[in-house]
C-alpha cells in the first residue's frame, strides 16, 4: 500500500516493514518511541526509515493517540500590531516558541482581532487540531477564554481575565493565567520618583480594556492617594505615538508637571521626545519612567529608567502551564513573575 504525494509515491509503514524484514506493528512501535522493541530490531528499523524516507503520517497517528503537538498562541491584535515595532510581541512569541522547540511541539500563531477571526478560533480548537491554547493582549470582558474552556480545550491566558463589572467568575471554573505584580511595579515606580524629589507626578497609563493599563494605573493612584498628592492622568494605547500624544496633553493641562510614569516603554519613549520638542530637559525638568525594560528602554534619549518585565520568561511560563495542563496536570490559577526597578539617566 502506497501514498500519492506531488506526483510520487510516500513510504509507507507497510513498505519500511518489508525492507526491515518485520512486522508492520513493530515499526509502528519503534516510529512511536516505544520502549518494547529490542535494540537491534530499532536499529533495522531506523535504518530501513532513514533509506526510504519514510515520515510518518500526523494525522493517522493523532486519530490514534489523540494528539497533535500543536499548540496554538493567539494574539487578539491585528497583524500591523504584532509585527509593529513593540518589542512585547517579539518576546513573548520567542519565548514560546523556544519552550515548545524544547518539548518537541509545534507553535501555530494566530492574529485574531475581531469577532470572526475569535469565532475562526473556536472552531479550530474544537475541531482539535491544536492540544491547547495560549491567549494573549486580551482586550476587555474577551469571551474567547471562557468558550474555549467550555469547549474542554486547555487554555491559559497571559494577564488576569477582565471580568465585566459585578459578573462572576466563570461557571466552567477558573480562568489560569501567567502575569506580573503590574500594580506592584507601578507604585515601585511613582514612589521612587518620591524619593527623587518629584512633586508633580503625572502618568500616561495604558489602554484601559487590558488588565496591564487598569492595574498600572491603579498603582499609580494608590501611591499619589497614600501622599495626598493629585493624579495627573492622561491615557495612551501603548504605542509610541500614544505617549507623545499624551506627553503633549499632560503639558498643556498642567506645564509645571515634574515627572512621568508611562505604562510602557514605548509610551515612555514617545513622551520623551514631545519634551525634547517642547524644550524640557530629562531628568532636569521632567523626570520619565517607563515599564518594560526592553531595547526600547536602553537606546532611548536619554536612557529610560523602567520596570524590568521577564518578557520571554512570560512566554516560556505560558507554554510550561499550556503544556502540563495538556498532560492532565494541575496547575495554579494565577502563576505571578517578578518585577524590579532598572535605573537610567531619565531620573
Amino acid at each position: 500500500m502506497t501514498e500519492r504525494i506531488a506526483g510520487r509515491e510516500r513510504p509507507t509503514l507497510e513498505m519500511v516493514a518489508s525492507r526491515a524484514g518485520v512486522s508492520r506493528a513493530t515499526v509502528s512501535r519503534v516510529v512511536n518511541g516505544s520502549q518494547t522493541v529490542a535494540p537491534h530490531l530499532r536499529e533495522v528499523v531506523m535504518r530501513a526509515v532513514e533509506a526510504l524516507g519514510y515520515v510518518p503520517n500526523q494525522a493517522a497517528r493523532s486519530l490514534v493517540t489523540q494528539r497533535t503537538d500543536a499548540f496554538a498562541l493567539v494574539a487578539s491584535e491585528p497583524q500591523s500590531r504584532i509585527f509593529s515595532d513593540d518589542p512585547y510581541f517579539a518576546g513573548v512569541i520567542h519565548g514560546v516558541s523556544q519552550e515548545l522547540e524544547s518539548a518537541g511541539k509545534q507553535l501555530v500563531l494566530i492574529m485574531a482581532a475581531t469577532g470572526a477571526s475569535h469565532q475562526r478560533v473556536e472552531r479550530y480548537a474544537a475541531g482539535g487540531h491544536v492540544d491547547g491554547v495560549m491567549l494573549f493582549s486580551i482586550h476587555g470582558a474577551d469571551p474567547l477564554p471562557n468558550t474555549l474552556l467550555r469547549m474542554g480545550v486547555p487554555v491559559v491566558c497571559n494577564g488576569r481575565p477582565l471580568l465585566p463589572p459585578n459578573q462572576p467568575p466563570p461557571e466552567f471554573g477558573p480562568l489560569p493565567y501567567v502575569d506580573v505584580d503590574n500594580v506592584a511595579g507601578a507604585e515601585t515606580a511613582v514612589r521612587y520618583l518620591m524619593e527623587q524629589g518629584r512633586r508633580r507626578i503625572a502618568t500616561i497609563a495604558g489602554p484601559q480594556d487590558m488588565v496591564a493599563g487598569v492595574d498600572r494605573l491603579q498603582g499609580y493612584r494608590t501611591v499619589l492617594k497614600d501622599s495626598d498628592r493629585r493624579s495627573i492622568i492622561a491615557v495612551g494605547d501603548f504605542t509610541r505615538e500614544s505617549g507623545a500624544t499624551a506627553m503633549r496633553q499632560l503639558l498643556a493641562d498642567d506645564p509645571g508637571i515634574d515627572a512621568v510614569f508611562a505604562g510602557s516603554d514605548l509610551m515612555a519613549d514617545g513622551a520623551l521626545r514631545t519634551l525634547k520638542q517642547a524644550g524640557r530637559r530629562v531628568p532636569e525638568d521632567v523626570a520619565v519612567v517607563g515599564f518594560d525594560d526592553n531595547m526600547v528602554a536602553a537606546f532611548a534619549d536619554p536612557p529610560l529608567t523602567t520596570v524590568r518585565q521577564p518578557i520571554q520568561e512570560i512566554g516560556r511560563t505560558l507554554a510550561r502551564q499550556v503544556l502540563r495542563l495538556a498532560a492532565g496536570e494541575a496547575i495554579e490559577q494565577a502563576k505571578m513573575l517578578p518585577v524590579d526597578l532598572v535605573v537610567r539617566e531619565s531620573t
